[in-house]
């Protein structure tokens, strides 16, 4: 299985020190949660583990070699990411979009094969975007160019998926499908790490949570271990404990 560990991974941006000594590893067959504060780097360390970010210090290993030395393609076949913020600036369909996860699987300008074809409406699927999937995104729902972002990085069929923010505009159904859908393809040995603040909906299902705090690793632990009271208090300057009232409920999709 596919392994992608950072080590001792340090980003300064400008004056600031945004991660600082981070190690974290993803293993095929397991769901990660990245929780942590607004600004404690989650986004940015995502972006340094796919190589869109350059450390200022530490390294990212992709299976046995360093990630830099993975051609672009290479690296695409291994490393599928789902963005938090999604920018369409042109008038392409849904479909048109996931296509552009084959990219990495043919030379330019070649056409689909029987191969591509079945990824591109397998992911189609898979979020349950085949509806509107030759519409133009622009005139799509923001929950909609979401399950259409996930289905482009499904495409791919990497071994390693990487996510920031992924149910960002999702309504209650879709979310729960998504979270299903990333326990399914981890039970088929491929590896998902999540930056979510839903905390309530990621955790149950996580195999690993990793709590990112002022840049560092507070936490790499079982769920109930990793956001224990005493360490939500310091990371989120939180209280928790049983629900009260009506809320959270324990919502879950039928059968």
């Amino acid at each position: 299985m596919t392994t992608l560990a950072a080590r001792g991974l340090a980003v300064r941006l400008g004056a600031r020190a945004v991660l600082d000594g981070v190690d974290l590893t993803l293993r095929g067959g397991e769901l990660v949660l990245l929780a942590g504060r607004n600004g404690a780097g989650k986004s940015t360390l995502l972006r340094a583990l796919i190589g869109a970010q350059a450390p200022t210090s530490g390294a990212v290993q992709l299976g046995d070699r360093p990630l830099a030395s993975w051609a672009g393609d290479e690296r695409a076949r291994q490393l599928a990411f789902v963005p938090q913020a999604i920018e369409t600036p042109f008038e392409f369909t849904g479909r048109e979009l996931v296509t552009m996860g084959r990219h990495p699987h043919r030379p330019r300008r070649a056409p689909l094969t029987p191969a591509d074809r079945d990824a591109i409406a397998q992911a189609l699927a898979a979020v349950d975007a085949e509806a509107f999937a030759d519409r133009p995104v622009t005139t799509l729902s923001g929950g909609e160019q979401r399950r259409i972002a996930v289905a482009r990085a499904l495409a791919t069929q990497a071994p390693l998926l990487l996510l920031d923010e992924p149910t960002n505009c999702l309504d209650l159904e879709h979310a729960l499908q998504l979270v299903a859908l990333l326990r399914r393809l981890c039970a088929q040995g491929r590896g998902c790490l999540v930056a979510s603040h839903d905390l309530n909906l990621f955790a149950p299902a996580a195999d690993r949570v990793v709590v990112l705090h002022e840049g560092r690793v507070a936490a790499d632990a079982l769920p109930d271990q990793a956001l224990a009271p005493a360490l939500l208090r310091v990371v989120f300057g939180v209280d928790c404990g049983p629900a009260s009232g009506g809320f959270p409920q324990a919502f879950r999709l039928p059968g």
